[in-house]
């Protein structure tokens, strides 16, 4: 009996290698096929702007969602919420995907490509005629993505030791390098093609993970029904809070949906998928698509972690017994047949490698194109870098970003060191506060002016520092309800929004000219068939 068990754990064994031996091997080959595509700075950074709507849409789609929402946010908020935290997922298809595509799809491919700039930092200085504007982004995009970037390998360390009993250093370094190789070797196109793969997986394996979770808990019926008696702490006088429609915290799931759903709108890795996009019909499609992705796959994860309760029994607690939000998706999965933990690790990879590669090509290529080149053409009295120069800086610094960040995922699994994990936390919050309100208003209102870009960005990094700040010292900052990193993001991107049109009518608008040239973009006229839009005879 031993030896029969003993077999089928190697058979088991095999085939999970054999999986990660064919889904590594099969993206260095995207990256290899892909290299033509990225032998100039626009074909690297975005493609050549030729990338269609099935590629772009998983492009955005698994630059969305990351393992960070898999295995953290599904089981942190579906712990918190129940069952409503499914509302997350519904709200990140729809503000964060559809509306995001019908809002600014079309604009941004079209301003960005009147203006040629290739990056969100670009945008802010040709847009407002100001090259502080585009260093100063920059320099929040340099701060604040690389602590994001390492929050993606967050859950890897728990999910491949119950896999493989693989220790957590070797799943960062594997992850890193490959995602390094595909990304040097073939740039946007590259992780274009692999996003797609990717999201391939992600649809298939987030079905197939609740579909056993709950045949595990009896079915849909019966894991509802248990989690209907399950008392919620905050609050106690709702009966069936976790099955409810709200969940137990409506005030606070809404800040959670605001920020991971219009947060995206001011996020450069996500924006920049627009300025990549082929033509018209790409975007129509793209937007249909990356909204079925958005409801599939976060709409998923969020109604799995919802049943997190079931799993209170066999989850870690902290010292002080709150639960580690890490453990609930891993335990939950624990009970899976062993080949599906092996599906499940390629999801996972799946949404790490996709999220990463966009995270260290974005970084990367503002670095290069909105502050080394700019300064290396002050010193030499014009003279900017050559294209192959340009080239070579982003592929180094996105090998930069992603040594740097595993290092820091490295060092805060293996040390005691907590501030990283805080910063992670509060990324999202400065980027999309700082950035979401001038980047919108400055696609559709001529009269948005420079000095209302200068007060949302500080605007937004000083609330997000201050709720560090408070989250650091113990301190309340504002009030308990914005001392939440989530909620203290919603503030930044609501001020942002009323400070932009407020500061705006107050402060004169550079050279007006220019800007009603750049504005003229969106007027030129193009020849469509008739199936597109009806004549008036």
């Amino acid at each position: 009996m031993y030896y029969l068990y003993r077999l089928y754990y190697l058979t088991i064994m095999f085939l999970k290698i054999i999986l990660l031996v064919l889904f590594f091997a099969v993206m260095v080959g995207v990256g290899i096929y892909c290299r033509r595509t990225a032998s100039d700075v626009q074909g690297f950074v975005l493609g050549g702007r030729n990338v269609g709507s099935w590629l772009t849409a998983f492009a955005f789609g698994t630059s969305y969602f990351s393992a960070v929402i898999f295995v953290g946010y599904a089981g942190q908020f579906g712990w918190k919420y129940g069952l409503a935290a499914t509302w997350i997922g519904i709200g990140n298809a729809l503000i964060g995907s559809l509306l995001a595509w019908r809002i600014l799809g079309r604009r941004t491919r079209l301003m960005t490509q009147y203006l040629q700039s290739a990056t969100m930092p670009d945008f802010f200085g040709k847009r407002f005629l100001s090259n502080a504007l585009k260093v100063a982004a920059s320099v929040i995009v340099f701060i604040f993505l690389i602590p994001y970037t390492a929050s993606l390998y967050n859950g890897l360390s728990r999910l491949f030791s119950m896999a493989f009993n693989i220790d957590y250093v070797w799943c960062v370094l594997g992850m890193a390098v490959l995602t390094g190789i595909y990304v040097w070797v073939g740039g946007y196109m590259a992780t274009a093609v692999n996003d797609f793969i990717q999201g391939m997986i992600m649809l298939v394996g987030i079905i197939a993970v609740i579909a056993s979770v709950l045949s595990g808990n009896g079915g849909f019926s019966a894991a509802v029904e248990s989690l209907s008696h399950i008392p919620a702490e905050s609050a106690p006088g709702l009966s069936g809070a976790f099955v409810s429609f709200l969940g137990p915290q409506p005030i606070y799931l809404l800040g959670v949906v605001l920020l991971t759903s219009l947060g995206t709108w001011g996020l450069p890795q996500m924006v920049g998928k627009f300025y990549a996009i082929r033509n018209e019909a790409a975007i129509r499609k793209g937007t249909f698509i990356s909204t079925f992705f958005a409801i599939i796959v976060a709409g998923g994860c969020y109604f799995l972690g919802g049943f997190g309760r079931l799993y209170g029994s066999s989850i870690e607690y902290t010292a002080a017994g709150t639960p580690v939000y890490d453990s609930i998706v891993p335990s939950m999965l624990a009970s899976l047949p062993d080949l599906m933990i092996g599906v499940v690790i390629i999801l996972v990879l799946s949404a790490s490698m996709s999220t990463l590669s966009s995270l260290v090509l974005t970084s990367g290529s503002t670095l290069t194109l909105d502050i080394i080149d700019p300064a290396v053409a002050k010193a030499r009295k014009g003279e900017h870098l050559g294209e192959r120069n340009k080239l070579l800086s982003i592929r180094l610094l996105v090998v930069f970003f992603i040594v740097v960040s595993s290092v820091i995922a490295i060092v805060q699994a293996k040390s005691s060191v907590t501030f990283i994990a805080q910063l992670m936390g509060i990324s999202w919050g400065a980027l999309a506060g700082a950035f979401l309100a001038p980047f919108l208003y400055g696609l559709y209102w001529k009269r948005t002016t420079t000095a209302s870009v200068w007060a949302s960005f500080i605007a937004g990094v000083l609330v997000m520092c201050g709720c560090m700040y408070g989250t650091f010292t113990g301190k309340t900052f504002i009030s308990p309800y914005f001392s939440s990193p989530i909620n203290a993001g919603v503030l930044a991107m609501v001020l942002g929004l009323v400070i932009v049109p407020v500061v705006s009518l107050l402060t004169p608008v550079k050279a007006k000219e220019e800007v009603d040239k750049m504005f003229d973009c969106y007027e030129n006229t193009v020849t469509v068939p008739a199936s597109t839009s009806l004549t008036e005879e």
